[in-house]
């Protein structure tokens, strides 16, 4: 039998078959065995071949074979710092909900994220959430950095779950496709999949004031076929990201704005950096690249994961590009 797994709990995975029936299934012992190199063999958004086992009361089964993946989106491992996980597979399209200050999401996260997009094959829309919230000095921040993204060429979205504004016009783009929702926990992913959809009626807390962080309300990645023949996959909220398999010389080609001035650099392999007649410094001079997207792809550029986590709501975000205008 074939199917898509919409849950993985790590042990478990619910899988939907072809004929529209849910299968709670494993996977066979060896198959952990066999080079995979994530925390999780499977994920959600994978197809599968499983057999039913007919020596259990109840309806379970096994997996025993992984169809091609037509691509997936990984972050490093938090606590195996030299494995990946895969966070979903056969995605269309990824949302990632940024929030100014309830809680706070930093560009260095923005750009990370963007750039496992761009290495995965899979386009990435910023959707600016809770605008409803908004003072005036926040919502100016929030418009230069929708600003700085769409000068690169990234859709962006503004919405209030809690309003509905923005709602419609986020349900147009997700027609007919596999959308996965992800940022960091607070941000709102379950009230806005909630506000699409109320009978989903996912769970959801609210931020707390001391830490201006939010509380896990996904604890797994999970699918849902939404009513407006669209698939969202609703993932847990994701502190660091930490960046997996590039190499120094191939990650400048994952912001847009430096891939298409590589070929003006005096050295094919520049890695804007130290290096003289480089087009992407020449650009950052003249204010034509933002300054918070430099930082980002030299703290990625010198593997500086550990940094990153611990200063992720200390990042003084946009400062340095405004400084300068």
């Amino acid at each position: 039998m074939t199917g898509i797994v919409y849950k993985s709990t790590g042990s478990w995975y619910a899988v939907k078959s072809e004929e529209g029936a849910f299968v709670e299934c494993r996977i066979k012992g060896k198959f952990r065995m066999k080079g995979i190199k994530s925390t999780n063999p499977i994920a959600v958004g994978d197809v599968v071949d499983f057999e039913l086992d007919e020596t259990s009361d109840a309806v379970t089964g096994t997996i025993h074979h992984i169809h091609e993946r037509k691509n997936y989106i990984v972050r490093k491992s938090v606590n195996l710092s030299h494995q990946m996980h895969i966070i979903a597979s056969n995605i269309d399209q990824v949302f990632l909900l940024v929030t100014i200050n309830n809680p706070p999401t930093t560009t260095t996260f923005i750009d990370r994220f963007l750039v496992t997009a761009e290495a995965y094959g899979i386009e990435a829309i910023l959707v600016f959430n809770k605008i409803d919230t908004y003072d005036e000095a926040t919502l100016n921040e929030q418009l230069y950095l929708q600003h700085i993204y769409q000068e690169i060429g990234y859709k962006c979205l503004r919405v209030s779950a809690a309003k509905g504004d923005g709602v419609a016009q986020l349900k147009e783009m997700m027609l007919g496709k596999v959308s996965m929702f992800s940022g960091h926990s607070g941000v709102g992913k379950s009230t806005l999949v909630n506000a699409m959809e109320p009978s989903l009626h996912l769970k959801t807390t609210v931020i707390s004031e001391q830490s201006k962080q939010g509380q896990h309300t996904t604890t797994f990645a999970e699918m849902y076929d939404l009513s407006f023949d669209a698939k969202i996959i609703d993932t847990p909220g994701i502190k660091g990201f930490g960046i997996v398999d590039m190499e120094k010389y191939e990650i400048s080609g994952y912001f847009p704005e430096f891939f298409k001035l590589q070929e003006q650099c005096k050295f094919n392999n520049c890695l804007h950096k130290d290096e003289p007649n480089c087009a992407v410094k020449k650009a950052l001079d003249e204010d034509k690249i933002a300054w918070s997207r430099y930082k980002s792809y030299l703290q990625i550029l010198e593997g500086d994961d550990e940094h990153y986590r611990t200063d992720l709501y200390n990042d003084d975000r946009v400062a340095s590009d405004k400084t300068r205008e």
